[in-house]
């Protein structure tokens, strides 16, 4: 597990029981998942490379760091990461952003691929995976897959809920790429859903059943 980054600031712990909760709207679910991704990005982007450049302060020059966001990029995992993406592109607005349509066969629960859509020049790039379940593992595995074929420079995977199922799946299958999530529960049900969680976290953001 050495590979898996429990992010337990108690702001994120906070929002996240909040979110839980099955009493909150849609609305609240919705801004609550907004705050909670910036707060995660934090953590997720702590070693991003830096570099120096010059500048002008209102009193004199100086050499200051900044991070080339053009090279990192968000790749969401459809529809649900899209509630996680907006968070982090308020922390790194220069992000490029990637999309995987990914959707879960209800009898088998393997991943159908149906959309695939990356920025250039993947090969000088950093790529951090968002989708708020690892459940079975199966989408992030599949993605993953799909994702080394464009030859990234390095894979981060985030998610809001995993459970040991899907950490040992998505370990087994790509050993390399880091995980944070901010929680992991339990155990997942009969028809793949994490428990205790928060239902369908797709459905919670957009107001769908």
């Amino acid at each position: 597990m050495s590979n898996v980054h429990l992010i337990d600031h108690p702001l994120v712990q906070h929002k996240l029981t909040l979110m839980r909760r099955k009493d909150a709207s849609t609305n609240s679910f919705r801004r609550l998942l907004n705050e909670l991704a910036l707060l995660m990005t934090y953590e997720v982007t702590r070693d991003l490379p830096v570099q120096d450049i010059q500048i002008e302060t209102p009193l004199e020059p100086m050499t200051a760091k900044v991070v080339d966001g053009k090279k990192l990029v968000f790749v969401s995992i459809l529809r649900a990461g899209n509630g996680i993406l907006e968070g982090m592109l308020n922390v790194v607005p220069g992000a490029r952003v990637g999309h995987i349509g990914l959707y879960r066969d209800p009898k088998t629960l393997t991943a159908v691929e149906y959309y695939f859509k990356m920025p250039s020049d993947m090969h000088e790039r950093d790529v951090i995976v968002v989708d708020p379940m690892l459940a079975t593992g199966n989408s992030a595995i599949a993605a993953i897959d799909r994702l080394k074929e464009t030859r990234p420079k390095s894979i981060k995977f985030v998610c809001l809920l995993t459970c040991p199922e899907g950490l040992a799946a998505l370990q087994k299958s790509h050993p390399d790429v880091p995980i944070y999530t901010a929680a992991i529960d339990r155990q997942l049900n009969e028809h793949g859903y994490i428990l205790p969680g928060l239902g369908d976290a797709g459905d919670r953001i957009f107001g769908t059943k």
